[in-house]
Parts: structure tokens; C-alpha cells; sequence
């Protein structure tokens, strides 16, 4: 679905202004993943956006992690035509989530742009590959990726409901391809790290059984699920006994990859939102701040109280109407963030805590 909304981007090449001699703060480790996906943060500084906490101005990645998120998830695009979500920007910003002493998530898209799963269009640069040259495309880019940030968690693709790198590694029709890209890019995870999570992600609930059935003989440890009641229904306990299927049956542990939900119906620049309207959400939880905190929470302790579950991650955290109000290519998800129309932390950010 992230590929409706490239086209509202038209952006700048951003260096991180952190100071990369930093000695980065340890890591603590937890069970339980608190993440917060924060990929647009360098174009939307880039452009002048102040974020605040209790209405005074603070870096948007400490008012995260004083919150007590532990996770920062990251995209990474091969070659992107303009450079953001490409290496030397996400290697940046995975710099400064490490010196802020918290997980690195990358989400490994192996595209120029958004995969989804209607979109897994392979790097320009590898269009002409043959099968054999293009699972060593993969090795290397992968293993590539390990040397020059090393994540704690790396996605081998994104929503990769039918596969990824299509035509080869479309699942429904060359699913053996498709397993072979796949293991191609967790040896070489495995060959550079004993530690780094690997996470295999499919959007939704519908389907999920089938694909990670296919996937079964993969070396790979979390199920990542993408959870919009938008798209992917409104029933909580459907949502967490498949949770807890997925996970009894592939011996795996589950994670909330994707979810998000507004605090308000109203709008904060000219660019169309995805969600405007009641029967686009749950009832139980109306588009307030009081809902949105609602909503994560019982995404959060469905996690807790599953047999599976091992954490949750916020998408859009950070897509705020940053262009200004009349902007046309600003934000389709500014009421889904988790700062408001004034810049400010909203109350949702409290479900990040470690109880």
C-alpha cells in the first residue's frame, strides 16, 4: 500500500547531523521489540520540521526512546533515484538510533522503491541478471549490508506476500526461485552475524498461513505480520489467534511489523489522507488521541498476552504534514502520526513503556 503514496514525495538529498564520533550507548536488550518505524525522519528534517515533546523542540529519536521505545525501523531501497532510503542514508540514520543505544530493524525492500505486495519490482540494476547472477546479486548486496551497519533485525523483503524480485522470485508461480532468492540472503545474514534476527513479512492476516508454509524450511526466526484495520480487518481476537497459530505451528515468534491508526479525521495539509472516515476503523477506538492510545495498547497486550508474540512496530511515526498546510505532496498519514498538528508527542507514545 506504501507504493499509492511515492508519487507525494519529491525530495532532497540529507546528511545526518549527528555527531558519528559518538561512542554509541549499549544496547539493552529486551523480549519484548517496542518500535517505532522512523524512515522519512532525514527527508522530513531535511526540510526544516522541529519535532517537540511537552511543546518544547527535541530530537524525535529521544522522545522515542524516553518513552521507552527499544527499536528503530529503517527501509532501505538498493539504488533510489533520489537517494533517500538508499545506503548512505540509512547507514547514517542507523548510526544514530545505535549511538541513541537502540535496536536497529532494517527492512530490506531488495527494489529501487516501495515493494509491497502488489509491487516487488526488482533494482534497475539487476534487471538483466540471469537467475544464477541474481542470487548472487542478492548474497552480495545482502552480505554488503551486514558489513557496513549490521542490524539486530533484518526483514529479507517487504510485505512479501506473493515473493519478491518478480518475475523469478514470485512465489505463485516460481516458488522454487523464490525460496532460493530467500535463502540466498539469510546464509549470507548468517555468514556476517550469530546474533542479527531474521524476519520473513507478510501483510495482513488472509494468506499468512499459506505463505509461511512455504516458507517452513527457511533459516529465518520472527513472522512479521502487517496489521491496518483498514486493509486487513478489525477483529483483534482474529488478529491474535492467528498470532498464535502462526507461531505454535512454524515454532516461531510473532511480531506486529506494521500498524497504525489516527487520532483524528481532520487534516493538516492538502495531500489526501488514507483514512478520513468511521467505518475505515474499529469502533471500539475512535479517531482521537484517546482511541489511537486505545488501539496500540490492545495491540500491544494481545502481543503480551499471546503464546507467540514478541513485539509491535509503529509505521508512519513520523510522517507529519511537514510541508506546510497548502502542500499537495506533503503527508497522507499526518492524523496516523504520533506527534499532532502542532509537532507535540501524542499520548500514544506511552504504550512504548516496558509494562
Amino acid at each position: 500500500m506504501k507504493k499509492l503514496i511515492f508519487s507525494l514525495l519529491t525530495i532532497t538529498l540529507f546528511s545526518c547531523s549527528s555527531d558519528s564520533s559518538s561512542t554509541p550507548q549499549p544496547v539493552v536488550e529486551d523480549t519484548f521489540i517496542r518500535g517505532a518505524d522512523m524512515s522519512f525522519l532525514p527527508l522530513i528534517e531535511s526540510e526544516g520540521t522541529i519535532y517537540k515533546h511537552n511543546n518544547q523542540a527535541e530530537d524525535a529519536i529521544t522522545t522515542l526512546k524516553n518513552a521507552g521505545c527499544n527499536a528503530i525501523r529503517i527501509r532501505l531501497w538498493q539504488n533510489p533515484s533520489d537517494g533517500h532510503s538508499g545506503l548512505a542514508e540509512v547507514k547514517a540514520l542507523a548510526l544514530r538510533v545505535k549511538q541513541a543505544g537502540l535496536k536497529v530493524w532494517l527492512t530490506v525492500h531488495y527494489s529501487d522503491t516501495w515493494a509491497d505486495p502488489g509491487n516487488q519490482t526488482k533494482p534497475a540494476a539487476w534487471q538483466s541478471l540471469s537467475f544464477t547472477d541474481l542470487k548472487t546479486a542478492v548474497a552480495t548486496y545482502t552480505t554488503q549490508i551486514m558489513t557496513e551497519i549490521n542490524p539486530d533485525i533484518i526483514q529479507i523483503g517487504n510485505e512479501t506476500n506473493d515473493g519478491m524480485l518478480w518475475p523469478e522470485g514470485k512465489l505463485s508461480t516460481n516458488e522454487s526461485q523464490y525460496l532460493q532468492l530467500v535463502s540466498s540472503a539469510t546464509a549470507a545474514v548468517r555468514s556476517k552475524s550469530s546474533t542479527a534476527k531474521i524476519m520473513l513479512h507478510f501483510a495482513g492476516i488472509t494468506g499468512s498461513d499459506w505463505f509461511f508454509s512455504k516458507v517452513a524450511n527457511i533459516d529465518y526466526d520472527y513472522i512479521g505480520l502487517s496489521y491496518y484495520p483498514i486493509y486487513h480487518g478489525k477483529n483483534l481476537a482474529t488478529l491474535q489467534s492467528t498470532i498464535n497459530s502462526l507461531g505454535q505451528l512454524y515454532n516461531k515468534k510473532v511480531l506486529i511489523a506494521e500498524t497504525a491508526y489516527p487520532f483524528t479525521f481532520g487534516y493538516n495539509d492538502y495531500t489526501n489522507n488514507i483514512i478520513g472516515l468511521d467505518n475505515q476503523i474499529i469502533p471500539a477506538f475512535p479517531a482521537t488521541e484517546t482511541g489511537q492510545k486505545g488501539f496500540l495498547s490492545a495491540i500491544k497486550n494481545g502481543l503480551t498476552q499471546s503464546t507467540s508474540g514478541i513485539g509491535f512496530c509503529y509505521w508512519g511515526t513520523e510522517w507529519v504534514a511537514f510541508r506546510g498546510p497548502t502542500a499537495t505532496n506533503g503527508s497522507s498519514w499526518e492524523n496516523q502520526a504520533l506527534w499532532d498538528f502542532n509537532n507535540n508527542a501524542l499520548p500514544a507514545m506511552d504504550v512504548f513503556n516496558a509494562n
